[in-house]
This record gives C-alpha cells, structure tokens and sequence, in this order.
C-alpha cells in the first residue's frame, strides 16, 4: 500500500470524503460503487466496484470463442480497464485502462463501426498505438446502467453490418448475464 498523506476525519454521519486527487487518479466518479474490504491489521480497504469484473473468466471465456469464431481481435471492457482481450493483440489490450473517448462512448451509450481514417474512430486504450484501422464497439447495459463495451478489431478487414451485429449480440447477452 502506498501512503498518500492525506488524513480526513469521519463526520457524525459516519461519512468520509474521499480526495479528488485521488478520485481523478483513481477515476471514480460521484455514484461509482466501491466495494469495502476490511483486514486483520484493522484496516478498511476500498476497491472500485466493476460489475462486469464478476463476469471475468466468463468473459475471457467469451471473448475467446468470439475472435476463433471472427478471426478479429476481441476486447471486453468495464468502464476502466479491458478486462477479456482475446484474438491477434490481445496483449496490446488485457488489463489496459480504457482512453476516455471510450470512456466517454460508453457514458453515451453509443456503438461505432469505424475505420481508422473516419472521424467516428476512437483509441480503444490509454496507449492505443493504432495498429487496428477497423473498429466495431457496442455498450454493454444492464438494467438500464451503461456498465461496459464490446470492441472487435482488425488491421484490415473491413468491419461492417455483420461485425456490429455480432458486438450488438455479445453486449446484449453480456448484459442479460449481469442482471441474472
């Protein structure tokens, strides 16, 4: 654990203000969960809440039997991190933080079918080095809340009508998933 020097007190309520420092680093924003994790030295740990974190190992899952099936590059994302990546790439992605046009594109639940030269294309991730110029994104919703993306990705096969329908479907079914 890393000491950041920050002391708050508790008020009355038995709140505590979390630093906004802290909250921009960390990217929580005001009604994000977090999850509250106590130890036996007596110390209270807070973790971001990804619902979709629950479903990792089904969506790697998924995500695998998705780029076998498509031979593109598959990503499923929270609304932080890449959390499934699977298909050529994919360590250019697993665990990754999200860039904030993603961020911004699941904020909006918005889905894009795109090629590198239009102006409907955005970086998947932070460091994205832009080897992929086809780009088919869906947001993920479960009851009601926009809680994650899925993303496919080729260098240069064209996506089209096919590639949004298939992302529409995993985001769909990964949606029901989360509300069961």
């Amino acid at each position: 654990m890393k000491a950041t020097g920050i002391v708050r007190r508790i008020d009355d309520l038995g709140r505590i203000v979390v630093p906004k420092e802290i909250r921009r680093t960390l990217r929580i924003r005001e009604g994000d969960p977090l999850e509250i994790f106590t130890d036996r030295e007596g110390e209270i740990i807070l973790k971001k809440y990804s619902p979709i974190g629950e479903l990792s190992q089904f969506a790697v899952q998924y995500a695998e039997s998705l780029a076998q099936t498509t031979g593109h590059l598959v990503c499923i994302a929270d609304r932080d991190h890449i959390i499934a990546a699977s298909g050529s790439g994919k360590k250019d992605f697993d665990g990754k933080p999200i860039s904030k046009q993603l961020e911004t594109l699941i904020e909006e639940r918005g889905n894009v079918v795109a090629q590198k030269d239009s102006s409907d294309f955005i970086k998947v991730t932070l460091d994205d080095a832009g080897d992929f110029g086809q780009q088919a994104i869906c947001t993920i919703i479960c009851e009601g809340d926009a809680i994650g993306a899925v993303i496919l990705a080729d260098k240069e096969e064209k996506m089209g009508e096919t590639e949004r329908k298939l992302a529409a479907a995993a985001a769909g079914f990964l949606g029901r998933q989360m509300e069961q």
